[in-house]
């Protein structure tokens, strides 16, 4: 049996059991307490309080650094998976996601707005894909026989119909 540290167990083992960074921040900002520090009673037993607050501090710092760094539309893959895990909308998912506390005691200059930033551009995306894919009536074009146009301007659009009784002319 190898040994390993704290972080190493942690970062291959726990973490390396979600699929995605966002599910891995996610984990990580739930185990976080109000108040700091983090709660995971048998990784503590294992590893010692002190190791295992230390390990959960710094795997929690890389994984907003990680989601901070992953491109949106890997981010919008990420969070299509994890919502269908979830059993909710990607739109449901990433407002969960905005409400829930991720960030891990003091989480670097920016990161708090960049977060915010990331996630607000992911729930964006996904509202205007959503929009996107349904089937809007106003937006569908009307035959060209029946298009608009400017009363000096024929050039361009098909002929009007001649109805019975008007002369072309």
């Amino acid at each position: 049996m190898s040994l390993k540290s704290a972080f190493e167990d942690l970062s291959q083992t726990t973490l390396g059991a979600f699929a995605d960074c966002l599910k891995r921040l996610e984990y990580l900002g739930g185990l976080r307490k109000v108040r700091g520090g983090y709660w995971h009673w048998g990784f503590s037993k294992v590893h010692g309080e002190a190791a295992a607050k230390k390990a959960f501090r710094e795997a929690h710092r890389a994984a907003v650094s990680e989601v901070l760094c992953t491109p949106l539309r890997t981010l919008l893959q990420n969070a299509e998976s994890s919502s269908e895990d979830a059993g909710v909308d990607p739109e449901g998912y990433l407002e969960k996601l905005r409400e829930a506390e991720l960030l891990p005691e003091d989480p670097g200059a920016g990161s708090a707005r960049h977060l915010n930033s990331v996630l607000h551009a992911l729930l964006g995306l996904e509202r205007n894909r959503k929009s996107n894919a349904t089937p809007q009536v106003s937006r569908q074009r009307p035959p060209l026989d029946q298009s608009p146009r400017h009363p000096e301007d024929s050039a361009g659009y098909a002929a009007q119909p001649v109805t019975k009784g008007e002369v072309e002319g």
